[in-house]
């Protein structure tokens, strides 16, 4: 009886193993491809449970979703002999698991062989650039180009390359100091053309204000020794045909405007009795 029971554990456990052998799963995440003595039998993409032939056949796992390969730093020199620490990344996807396990195996495999391309496509890329277009808006230019050209080479591998791009491009640490110093000479040379510049430009605009000003200046008195003029003859237009029509009260006028300047308080003034100046400040005519 005891015989009996062993056996039938011992049976039990064959069977869970076979069955364990010859079934596997496939999630929504992952693709699979059977091999059979290292010979491609298929591929499935399709969720859920799958049968193979234990012992005999082989399933390799592939990752279905968008991967991310993150590059170690490398060094590129630039087009004008700079040295720079590049730090990229790429994103992809394996849209063909035979092609990735004929050519390179795995995902491992696969992200090495997108090392090597996408440094390959990069480092030529950027020794066709200056540092200064690298670091400013015609970056993401240069990294589409870079994208296009290692897709094109991945395809042959099973792999569809989304996207490559630059997390930090950094000068060497040995030559840091002389590009900013040259970079800092550079803008200085630059601000002082502004300046130089910009003097020029005060200095033509104070000599422009200048030459108005005496123009404005002289021009309004013109106007108002013009004006004055006219003042004046309009003045003695009056005056004349005031004269023309009393001369008597217009000398009268004239000397009572002659008093009021000249004799003030206090005022001592010698002159003959028969002077002209006082002849209206004597006794009245009768």
């Amino acid at each position: 009886m005891a015989n009996k029971k062993v056996t039938l554990i011992v049976l039990l456990v064959i069977i869970v193993i076979g069955i364990n052998m010859t079934l596997f799963t496939v999630d929504e995440t992952r693709q699979v491809i059977i091999t059979q003595f290292g010979k491609y039998i298929k591929t499935v993409d399709e969720a859920g449970l799958h049968l193979k032939i234990p012992l005999m056949q082989t399933v390799h796992y592939f990752d279905k979703r968008r991967l991310e390969y993150d590059a170690a730093p490398a060094e590129i020199l630039t087009r004008d002999k700079k040295t720079l620490v590049v730090d990229n990344y790429a994103r992809f996807i394996i849209v063909d698991p035979l092609k990735v396990y004929q050519t390179v195996r795995d995902e491992i495999g696969a992200q090495a062989r997108l090392d090597d391309i996408i440094y390959s496509e990069l480092r030529e890329e950027l020794a066709r650039h200056d540092f200064s277009e690298i670091i400013d808006l015609r970056r993401e230019a240069i990294m589409d180009t870079v994208a296009k050209r290692s897709a094109e080479k991945a395809v042959q591998y099973g792999i569809r390359i989304i996207d490559v791009r630059i997390k930090r491009a950094d000068l060497a640490e040995e030559v840091k100091a002389s590009v900013y110093g040259r970079m800092r000479a550079e803008r200085e040379r630059i601000a002082k053309k502004y300046r130089s510049e910009g003097n020029e430009e005060a200095m033509k605009i104070r000599a422009e204000t200048d030459k108005q000003k005496v123009f404005i200046l002289a021009e309004a008195y013109r106007r108002a020794q013009k004006i004055k003029g006219e003042g004046d003859a309009r003045a003695i237009k009056i005056y004349a045909r005031a004269f023309q029509k009393d001369a008597e009260f217009y000398s009268f006028l004239r000397a009572l405007e002659a008093y009021k300047k000249f004799i003030r308080e206090g005022t001592i003034v010698v002159l003959e009795s028969n002077s002209e100046l006082f002849r209206y400040l004597g006794s009245p005519k009768k």
